[in-house]
């Protein structure tokens, strides 16, 4: 199984504690604090919720104007049972405003305030005012990138003669929702094998998600999965052509690790290749790049990458740790420091080195500010870890925000 470049986008959390370094005045960030939905602005946090059941990355709208936000509550229809909430917040107004009770993977449009959800294996489009149905059979989605539609796929089922496989679909929608066909107004996009892998390593393809198109929009990665406990120990990175005729299975990856990314402003993606959860050790977990069609390995022998971000379409910083069987006393985990890599070259610098008993963890460079940050703390399931900042080399480190357990920068469109 070939060591390949994990690609994670970095969204930390930040909890209501004072600041413990000046920060940049242009900041804009949505975090989750103890279950909480917390913003800071201008350096000033503020706590939104106090439901304690706020989780995931919470989502900035094109404009900067919105967050998107999931809470989960007790079931209304089902006794003892969750449901997820869709709620979206107004930065100026203060408003706090349900979408729906209960969805999932919800996305804003990329350029206006829409939000679509999954309920049920129904995408659904809501304006804030009322939803509205777009496609039925959804297993995943993604918006295209000029907002006119979405990417779908629809699972495999499990037939006489085994799992079929996932299956995508483009639709298209246009402003008056109310025109949309449920069942139907799809074009087929792609159908993937039935069995997919590297060398000898198969799996089934019964599921497809995690879409990303790539700068230029003329690819599209994503994820195959197999059945869902399978898919804990493996999974396959995939591209395809953004008119479907050109698809490329690049490694195995598994999700327990940092997602795949492309580079800032090149056709370029960064991934972390290797089979088998974490609970298996911190092992076979190696950085790679794929430029289409070239390709490239960077974690050194006897190391493991966890986490990385790009900083510039050629300088990726990579959370790595010395390879080491898993333990269930956390003590024993191996704590990673942060790496700067120039793809040209292959030089790698180590550019933190965190006290005895912490790790630093979920690398990201916020562009809007220019700044590296990352997440220190005392293991891989700590989240009540200090976010650092620091300048794209390391330099000028300092502690910023204690307690922090996920964030996400706002960026501008």
């Amino acid at each position: 199984m070939g060591r390949i470049l994990l690609l994670t986008i970095v969204l930390s959390i930040l909890f209501p504690v004072s600041i413990l370094a000046t920060g940049e005045k242009d900041v804009k960030a949505g975090f989750i604090r103890d279950g909480n939905l917390w913003v800071l602005i201008n350096n000033k946090e503020k706590q939104i919720t106090n439901t304690g059941k706020v989780y995931d990355s919470p989502k900035w709208s094109h404009d900067g104007k919105w967050l998107l936000y999931q809470n989960e509550a007790p079931s209304k229809f089902q006794e003892n049972e969750k449901q997820v909430e869709v709620w979206v917040y107004n930065i100026e107004t203060k408003e706090k405003k349900k979408i729906f009770y209960d969805g999932y993977s919800p996305t804003w449009a990329p350029n206006k305030n829409i939000v679509a959800f999954n309920s049920r294996g129904i995408l659904d489009i809501s304006n804030f005012k009322r939803f509205y149905n777009i496609a039925t059979g959804v297993d995943s989605y993604t918006w295209l990138p000029d907002g006119s539609g979405f990417l779908l796929s629809s699972a495999g089922v499990l037939r006489p003669d085994g799992w079929s496989s996932a299956i995508l679909f483009t639709k298209k929608v246009n402003e008056n929702y109310k025109d949309i066909v449920l069942f139907g107004g799809v074009k087929p996009f792609y159908t993937l094998p039935r069995e997919i892998g590297v060398n000898n390593n198969k799996i089934i393809a019964v599921y497809a998600g995690n879409f990303e198109f790539s700068p230029s929009h003329k690819w599209i990665s994503f994820i195959v999965s197999p059945t869902a406990s399978w898919s804990m120990d493996s999974n396959m990175l995939c591209v395809i052509s953004k008119d479907g005729k050109d698809f490329h299975v690049l490694d195995e990856v598994i999700f327990g690790v940092g997602k795949p990314k492309w580079a800032p402003s090149s056709d370029t993606i960064a991934f972390i290749a290797g089979g088998g959860r974490i609970v298996f050790g911190f092992k076979n977990k190696d950085l790679k790049i794929r430029e289409m069609p070239v390709s490239g390995t960077y974690t050194p022998p006897n190391y493991a990458d966890l986490d990385f971000d790009w900083v510039t379409d050629k300088t990726i910083v990579t959370s790595r740790v010395k390879e080491t069987e898993w333990s269930n006393d956390f003590s024993k985990h191996p704590l990673p420091e942060l790496y700067s890599i120039n793809i040209e070259t292959k030089k790698q610098v180590n550019i933190t080195k965190p006290p005895k008993g912490y790790g630093d963890y979920s690398p990201l460079f916020v562009e809007s500010i220019g700044k590296l940050v990352w997440l220190r703390g005392t293991s891989i399931t700590d989240l009540k870890r200090t976010l650092w900042k620091a300048k794209p080399d390391g330099t000028d480190a300092r502690e910023w925000i204690k307690n922090v357990d996920a964030i996400e920068f706002y960026e501008g469109r």
